[in-house]
């Protein structure tokens, strides 16, 4: 398996405050990403981030072996985001620069024929198989539960004045639940984690276009650039596993 990552300041932001880490684990060819958008007052959500990005990781690295089983990746990952949360809580909770300071959260791990997911807010995972693209994570969001109220439709979220309210983060509270997915990998089956600077600012099938039709190491740039072309005003991070 092979692993791509990259991420932007985007054209309107003064601060980037989304957060990437990618890497190989053990002699397997496993490989994992974990994926923040920050957020808060000045440098708050820079630092949400990043410690949560630095506390899953190198939770990752740590409970990570090659004879893992599905239940421990699936402990290790969920505990992972559950005690980073509590971090970035604890933190905003002593400083108050730092009050009301989150961050989005979607890590993966892909080893052997499996990926494990989490994600908290609206940082997003996607399957790409064939030409076809799916979302595999569900959106924290005020707008999602209006869609699937039947308040709004999709074609309306996306000019919806609250569409980015987040209703859950790691950090926003003392405890947090998140979501959990597993996917069967198939060969060149392909996972895109990304912040919303991109899948808000960007078509699902013209992404899925410019993944399968590309370098899978220069599928990151392609991206961010469309984003750009398409506004960017917002911090946009991509990272790639191709299997």
């Amino acid at each position: 398996m092979r692993v791509f990552s990259k991420t932007d300041i985007g054209n309107r932001r003064y601060e980037n405050q989304d957060r990437v880490w990618a890497d190989v684990l053990g002699e397997s060819g496993a490989v994992a990403v974990v994926l923040c958008d920050g957020m808060g007052g000045e440098k708050a959500g820079s630092r949400a981030s990043q410690l949560a990005v630095d506390f899953i990781s190198g939770r990752i690295k740590k409970g990570f072996r090659d004879d893992i089983t599905r239940n421990t990746i699936r402990n290790l990952m969920i505990t992972s985001v559950i005690a980073a949360n509590s971090l970035v809580f604890d933190e905003s909770c002593i400083d108050d620069k730092k009050q009301g300071m989150g961050t989005t959260c979607v890590a993966a791990i892909a080893h052997k024929e499996t990926a494990y997911i989490v994600n908290v807010g609206d940082s997003r995972a996607y399957h790409i198989f064939g030409d076809g693209i799916q979302q595999i994570t569900k959106d924290h969001t005020y707008i999602r539960t209006l869609i699937e109220e039947g308040k709004i439709t999709e074609e309306e979220s996306r000019f919806h004045p609250d569409r980015n309210a987040i209703t859950r983060a790691i950090g926003a509270e003392s405890g947090i639940t998140p979501d959990y997915f597993e996917l069967d990998l198939q060969k060149e089956s392909i996972l895109l984690l990304c912040t919303d600077g991109l899948h808000s600012y960007g078509d699902d099938a013209k992404i899925a276009e410019i993944i399968v039709n590309n370098p899978k190491n220069k599928v990151c740039d392609l991206l961010i650039k469309y984003a750009l072309k398409n506004g960017g005003r917002d911090n946009i991070t991509a990272a790639l596993i191709v299997c």
